[in-house]
């Protein structure tokens, strides 16, 4: 299913011109970051929708790891809008590190400027030597505005809208296209030129990386033109090495044939350490796309595994819960019955507390009842009782006195007792109380 433009939100525009906007967006599906190129081609003449055209096919051709990644295009016939959609490049182009450089005055490590010389022309080889046959084709549009950098620094070839297709290695082009400061002499003076055009724009290029200017400035285009015909320049700084002093004048030299070509600077001894480098990167990339099957495999049986594990350990989860959940039903069962066996206690012990009291009331109300405060004194006024030793029946008290006397002091007793047990009732309730309260909070 081809894409569409409401597959991609868009996050903020990065740069601007004359043929549209460049954009960094986010895939929608899985989120990777990318960006694409806006392009109206509802106002472009006829040439330059073919070059156009040309663009995207040559994107889609070229797949190198130091070549921009094309991804996919999308055409909106409505509002005539084209989307190249790209890889995104977090470091930023060189012609921004430059002007940091300058704006920091230092200059930039010459172990970093071998590194962009040696995948700069690994880039190219792929251009001017096509491995899958197909024809030579020329960037010509080489500057540290189109070298892009990836988050480690990798070098990305890009925006090959000025890109030329020979069908042949002896072909040569004519077309007057470029940024004058890095265009070769022999389109300044509108002469054939092939990829050796190139490889004096790659020249320009590294020079202006070591020196941070290009090697041929002017106030116009008149006088550059002169220059680049002259062919002077100064040496770069010499913190530079000889050796790479040398490689730059020869890129820059006025005769196309004189310049080396791309395998001629592959082969040189200066940059050999960082083609070693990139040749094992090469293999590894190569290792891990042909065990990509396998691998893919062995990942989607671990995570498979990984799968069922989880899923047994949530059926034990949910299991431990639901015995959980039911113990912790079975203790509120249990609370209940002890609350309401509490509250019968309670009311047992409150209707023998009434009955005591009841059983006081009755006591002060008999005359046959001793007074609380004087128990010596009889309970009725008379004339003086003699009284006589022994067991004889006028030094007794009468029955019924001696009867009531007893049954108050049983009910005194299980009046202590009922208390005691009030006490520990209420202790129990509380603790119910609490208990209640942390069970409900767990649940």
């Amino acid at each position: 299913m081809p894409s569409r433009v409401e597959d991609y939100e868009v996050l903020y525009t990065i740069g601007s011109g004359s043929y549209g906007k460049c954009q960094k967006i986010r895939r929608k599906s899985d989120g990777k970051i990318l960006v694409w190129k806006e392009l109206d081609y509802g106002t472009m003449a006829e040439a330059e929708k073919q070059m156009l055209v040309s663009e995207v096919n040559l994107l889609r051709e070229l797949k190198h790891p130091n070549i921009v990644r094309y991804y996919d295009r999308i055409i909106d016939r409505t509002n005539t809008t084209l989307y190249i959609v790209m890889e995104y490049c977090e470091g930023g182009d060189l012609s921004s590190l430059i002007m940091k450089c300058i704006q920091d005055r230092r200059y930039l490590e010459e172990e970093f400027v071998l590194r962009v010389m040696t995948q700069l022309s690994l880039a190219l080889k792929e251009c001017h030597r096509r491995r899958n046959g197909g024809s030579t084709v020329l960037h010509r549009d080489l500057k540290p505005a189109n070298i892009f950098l990836d988050g480690k620094q990798n070098v990305k070839l890009g925006d090959f809208g000025l890109a030329r297709i020979l069908n042949h290695d002896t072909s040569f082009a004519k077309t007057f296209v470029g940024t004058p400061y890095y265009m070769s002499p022999e389109q300044m003076n509108r002469m054939s030129y092939n990829e050796k055009s190139d490889i004096w724009s790659l020249g320009c290029l590294l020079y202006e990386l070591c020196a941070l200017s290009p090697p041929f400035t002017a106030r116009n285009q008149k006088e550059l033109a002169e220059k680049i015909r002259e062919g002077k320049f100064r040496r770069i700084p010499y913190r530079y090495s000889e050796e790479l002093n040398s490689l730059l004048s020869r890129m820059l030299h006025l005769k196309d044939y004189l310049r080396p070509s791309v395998e001629s600077i592959l082969q040189s001894s200066l940059i050999s350490d960082y083609i070693a480098e990139e040749q094992r990167k090469h293999e590894g990339r190569a290792r891990r796309k042909s065990s990509d099957p396998e691998r893919a495999a062995r990942a989607e049986q671990s995570v498979s595994a990984g799968l069922r594990v989880k899923e047994q350990v949530l059926r034990e989860r949910e299991r431990a819960l639901k015995e959980r959940e039911e113990r912790l039903e079975q203790r509120e069962q249990e609370l209940c019955a002890r609350e309401r066996l509490t509250n019968e206690k309670l009311a047992r012990a409150e209707s023998l507390l009434k009955s005591y009291n009841l059983l006081r009331q009755q006591r002060a109300l008999s005359p046959l009842c001793p007074s609380d405060t004087d128990e010596g004194t009889q309970c009725s006024p008379g004339p003086k009782v003699v009284r006589f030793v022994g067991e004889h029946k006028e030094n007794q008290r009468p029955e019924r006195a001696q009867c009531v006397r007893t049954q108050e002091v049983e009910l005194m007793k299980r009046l202590r007792a009922a208390t005691r047990r009030v006490q520990a009732l209420s202790e129990v309730d509380t603790n119910h109380q609490l208990k209640c309260r942390q069970l409900h909070a767990i649940r």
